[in-house]
């Protein structure tokens, strides 16, 4: 799992299209750009009353639905509701980005001191504290995440890269397999539990 994995950065706004009533109606329509366009919808307009919605369509017969419905997500997950919150969110990931990491988790616990119950300030600075290797604190604020947003699939696969980095394997394999249970579209997952099953293979194998 890359960092990218167990944080993201809000995707671009996408066009809104009907209104609510039409929009709940073309999230099970036939066509899937009508359903996408639903999702599209969801993501800029909704709130966090409506991840279901959006967790549905993770499972959409399309794969264009599949994205725009994880992108969705992470949109609804970025939105405090309050602008200058998301402003210091914003400046918080951009520290993160370009390495200033302490500075990051300052501006991350600040939002947190403000807004506890922002589940996305405490997956952003279980993001900074996993890219200082500080992986029990990381651990910790993911659970602080999960309390406050139990599907957030971003957390769960960050439990599993943490738990891999302190070579616990069992543990990051059973995360992985969880996260794919919320989100069934994360690849990178795929493969690190591929990479991960091979590993113990080959040390069980040694070990006989």
């Amino acid at each position: 799992m890359t960092v990218a994995t167990l944080t993201c950065a809000a995707p671009p706004v996408f066009p809104a299209p009907a209104n609510r009533e039409a929009t709940l109606a073309d999230l099970e329509h036939s066509v899937t750009e009508r359903r996408a366009e639903a999702v599209v919808w969801v993501a800029n307009r909704g709130t966090m009353a409506d991840q279901p919605l959006l967790l549905k369509r993770l499972r959409d017969e399309s794969a264009f639905v599949r994205a725009y419905a994880e992108q969705g997500l992470w949109l609804l997950w970025s939105r405090s509701g309050d602008a200058a919150i998301d402003r210091q969110m914003a400046r918080g990931v951009e520290e993160m980005q370009t390495g200033r990491l302490p500075e990051a988790l300052a501006t991350f616990s600040d939002v947190i001191r403000q807004r506890p119950a922002f589940a996305e300030g405490w997956n952003k600075r279980a993001t900074a504290h996993y890219m200082a290797s500080n992986f029990k604190q990381s651990l910790a604020d993911c659970d602080e995440v999960l309390k406050r947003n139990p599907n957030h699939f971003g957390a769960i696969s960050g439990y599993g890269q943490i738990h891999f980095q302190m070579e616990d394997y069992e543990q990051a394999l059973r995360w992985w397999r969880r996260a794919l249970e919320v989100n069934p579209n994360m690849v990178g997952v795929e493969t690190n539990i591929k990479m991960t099953e091979e590993r113990l293979r080959q040390t069980r194998g040694r070990s006989t």
